[in-house]
């Protein structure tokens, strides 16, 4: 038979010109920066996005230009901080490039490791049916090792042992930032240094209960998944290979940890884009490392830095004064924000209030001023450096019948009620999680902590978990027993979807809620059944457990769309959960030294800065409202009443970027704000009267 040549396909892609891509549409829609951070796409770009900048939009049409020139989406890494941010992006991707922007693997660090501890786990000794412990969780297994050690017993180390959460917090931090247990207690808990060894037992032996119960907690995801990256040079270059580019958004919120994974995974081939602000790092309390993005262009040679500095949000007068703020920064990428579309505006105000019942009054009645202007309430927005500052705030809203939300607080996850109904959910996927079965047996009446102890130790070695009832115990217990293992019998022969099997363990465990929470279980049933309408998305137990595990949900948001029906309320919020966000008006409420910056941060330069930014971030949320403001007169411990000095921060900014507003009440000679302490008396011979008043500020 003749010979016949056989053409082999390459199996790598084969970019389009760049003539091939709708060049014209890029150009239109794009600033001249953001085009350039678009079309370079071989090596390493680290592109400085302000605030208000369009980060997010260039990010979208640079996957959308990958696409377009040939790069197939599944090649494409695109990592973000929060699933919403991922799924906005390929959202807004699709709208560009078409369906096949889906295939994009995009997702925050965490959900991506557990993707990738999931498919190859087992060359590090993973199980594959581990389970992914929430901070909560975590706390109760170290509790579960620091008990079983016997540091419950002050007798052991004759000093206070750390409780449950601050241990977890010193074992998370040492993973997140790579450090030593000793440095971490040296910088953060030096009053613990001395037990530093007793503390590494626990650490130790934390580590050894979750490797025997096929437990993974939120930090093992990535430093299990760097270490698969380090310590498996083939498995790390199959990952390597099957990319071929990597985008990683909020590049200054990246630990030691997620930096050192970024590099690892670009290892085959070296195109991976940072973006990010220096000037927005504020979460080093969990772990992130600011110089991670001042020292991205030392990582990678020949690194290409594009300043994105053209500002669409903001008025230049607020820009003006943002860029007078962040200039005070010790360490930064120099950039100055500015804008051609909305210029001037009104100037931000620095509002000097009287004490702290003006500040509340003044910032209600602006509210309301704005209201009636045609400013939704949605779109304003009043932030605060810890959620305790809002008090006074909160009261004066509620007089006034102002609906606002508050966030910064509770997720629903972390709710006792939830944890014990997603318990009976994780045994469903991990019939070996001693974690859950501790704490569902102590749901049953008549069952402690030693005998829940007794059963997860009968549970370890049994043929059958679910088998409850034949665990040897006294025959007290066999009633509530025998009712467990019969809805476990009934879950796991049952041929339903989620939801169904949910509903079965929401009849089973109602009762036992209302024993144990009878003082607000009807609250807690609602939030169930809210629980309940959100399993309707879901068909896949994992996928759900890994979600809740990876992004937990805002109990006050569902909280909100339950209880507002007229207009969608005003926003309180802490400064850190407002990172992203925007409002067409802001109030920054205690501006003051001591809160911003905070106290323990005075005497260190380096948190001075973080501090410092985080004010900057706070102002920069603003489009065209601004207003910052601090009570002259405080009260601290037991109603003591002090004066308050503005931040530091204000204090080095030029008047003529901003407007002074002093706050009267109707009627008052302005002579009464020439002398403070005239303020200090004043408010105590009024504070009868004031506590009920009605009457608007003259500002």
């Amino acid at each position: 038979m003749p010979t016949r040549t056989f053409i082999l396909s390459n199996d790598s892609f084969a970019e389009q010109p760049a003539s091939c891509v709708r060049l014209e549409r890029y150009e239109k829609d794009l600033n001249a920066a953001q085009l350039e951070a678009v079309r370079t796409t071989q090596g390493a770009v680290l592109a400085i996005a302000g605030a208000g900048t369009g980060k997010t939009k260039t990010l979208t049409y640079r996957v959308a230009y990958l696409i377009e020139s040939g790069v197939p989406a599944q090649s494409i890494l695109l990592l973000t901080f929060t699933r919403r941010a991922a799924e906005e992006m390929m959202n807004r991707a699709a709208a560009l490039a078409g369906v096949q922007s889906a295939q994009i693997l995009g997702g925050t660090f965490h959900a991506y490791a557990h993707k990738l501890l999931r498919q190859y786990g087992s060359h590090i000794k993973l199980p594959d049916n581990f389970t992914v412990l929430d901070q909560s969780d975590a706390e109760d297994v170290i509790d579960i090792v620091r008990t079983a050690l016997g540091y419950h017993k002050k007798t052991l180390t004759q000093k206070r042992f750390p409780k449950k959460n601050t241990l977890q917090s010193i074992i998370s931090a040492a993973a997140n930032r790579n450090l030593s247990i000793e440095a971490i207690l040296e910088e953060s808990y030096p009053h613990f240094l001395s037990l530093a060894e007793d503390i590494k037992k626990v650490a130790a032996a934390y580590r050894e209960y979750k490797r025997t119960n096929a437990l993974v907690d939120y930090d093992d995801l990535l430093t299990l998944t760097a270490e698969l990256l380090m310590e498996y040079p083939d498995v790390r270059a199959r990952i390597s290979s099957a990319l071929r580019y990597i985008m990683v958004d909020e590049y200054q919120d990246t630990n030691k940890v997620q930096a050192e994974m970024v590099r690892l995974l670009c290892e085959v081939h070296g195109n991976v884009m940072a973006v990010g602000d220096d000037a927005q790092s504020i979460y080093s309390f969990r772990g992130a490392d600011y110089r991670n993005i001042l020292n991205f262009p030392k990582q990678f040679e020949n690194c290409r830095i594009i300043k994105l500095e053209e500002n669409y949000r903001s008025t230049s007068r607020i820009l003006e004064l943002t860029n007078a703020v962040i200039a005070q920064a010790k360490e930064k990428f120099a950039k100055r924000l500015y804008t051609t579309t909305k210029l001037d505006g009104d100037y931000p105000a620095i509002v000097h209030a009287p004490n702290e019942m003006f500040q509340s009054k003044f910032i209600a009645q602006r509210i309301l001023e704005l209201r009636e202007e045609g400013i939704a309430l949605n779109q304003m927005a009043v932030l605060m450096r810890n959620s305790r500052d809002s008090f006074d705030l909160e009261l004066e809203l509620r007089r006034r019948n102002i609906p606002f939300v508050k966030y910064g607080g509770q997720k629903i996850t972390e709710a006792a009620h939830i944890k014990d109904f997603v318990a009976y959910l994780k045994l469903l996927h991990n019939p070996k999680d001693v974690l859950s079965w501790n704490r569902i047996l102590k749901l049953l009446p008549g069952i402690g902590p030693k005998t829940a102890q007794d059963i997860t130790e009968w549970i370890k070695t049994a043929p059958d978990p679910y088998r409850v009832d034949t665990a040897n115990l006294s025959p007290k217990y066999l009633e509530a027993l025998r009712q467990l293992a019969e809805l476990f019998a009934t879950l796991t022969t049952w041929q339903s979807n989620l939801i169904d099997k949910a509903e079965k363990i929401y009849e089973y465990y109602l009762p036992l809620m209302r024993e144990r929470y009878f003082e607000d279980y009807p609250k807690r049933q609602k939030d169930l059944e809210n629980f309940l309408a959100i399993l309707l998305n879901y068909t896949s137990l994992e996928e759900l457990l890994a979600d809740l595990a990876l992004d937990p949900i805002d109990l006050s948001a569902m909280e909100t769309r339950a209880v507002q029906k007229d207009e969608a309320p005003l926003v309180l919020s802490t400064i850190h959960s407002a990172k992203g966000l925007e409002w067409t008006a802001v109030f920054l409420i205690n501006a003051l030294d001591g809160i911003l910056p905070s106290r323990y941060a005075v005497g260190s330069a380096e948190q001075l800065d973080e501090e410092l930014r985080l004010l900057y971030v706070a102002l920069t949320r603003a489009k065209d409202y601004l207003y910052i403001s601090y009570p002259i007169v405080c009260s601290g411990f037991a109603q003591e009443e002090y004066f308050g000095n503005p931040s530091r921060f204000l204090a080095a900014l030029p008047e003529e970027l901003y407007e002074k507003l002093l706050l009267l009440k109707a009627n008052t000679p302005p002579s009464a704000l020439s002398a403070p302490a005239r303020q200090l008396e004043e408010k105590k011979s009024a504070s009868s009267q004031e506590s009920n008043a009605q009457d608007d500020l003259p500002f």
